[in-house]
């Protein structure tokens, strides 16, 4: 019993002392527009902190100096890390903006497909150059019910079948 109680004051001192690193990502087949819309949630500060390192400059999501600027290297670093395959063809992904919600910030990216996905793969590499202890669990909705994988700095594809 007396461990117990160690345990659960040693996993909460750990929580708070230890950030953890995690994004989500939410892909949905939409089959009418035969599309993908891409929803994804970031820690809008460890952005900052890896888009700083990428562009070489400071970067302030909630006072940004230039707010073109910050659309641009947040657009090109999207595209960069993430990449989609369906059925064994690239798709190309085209960014289309962001907002912020609290502590994190929304980024909605959508991609044009041909044929019905039967084979996904999905390369996320957010935030994984920066910290090691990165996770991104990716959603990929085909209906209602999701199919889900999660990437990590020793595993950035994941493979989904439909």
């Amino acid at each position: 019993m007396v461990y117990n109680y160690i345990l659960i004051i040693w996993l909460g001192w750990k929580a708070m002392f230890h950030p953890f690193y995690i994004s989500l990502t939410d892909i949905r087949y939409n089959e009418d527009q035969q599309s993908l819309e891409i929803a994804q949630k970031i820690f809008w500060d460890d952005f900052e902190i890896s888009l700083s390192k990428t562009f070489e400059s400071k970067v302030d999501f909630i006072n940004p100096e230039n707010t073109d600027r910050l659309e641009n290297m947040v657009k090109k670093y999207l595209l960069t890390h993430n990449q989609i395959t369906i059925n064994g063809k690239a798709i190309k992904l085209n960014y289309l903006g962001f907002e912020i919600e609290e502590d994190a910030a929304w980024f909605y990216l959508e991609g044009v497909l041909t044929e019905t996905p039967n084979s996904v793969e999905i390369n996320n590499t957010i935030l994984i150059k920066e910290f090691d202890e990165q996770q991104n669990l990716v959603n990929f909705y085909m209906g209602r019910k999701p199919k889900s994988i999660i990437l990590h700095k020793d595993k950035t594809k994941g493979s989904l079948s439909f």
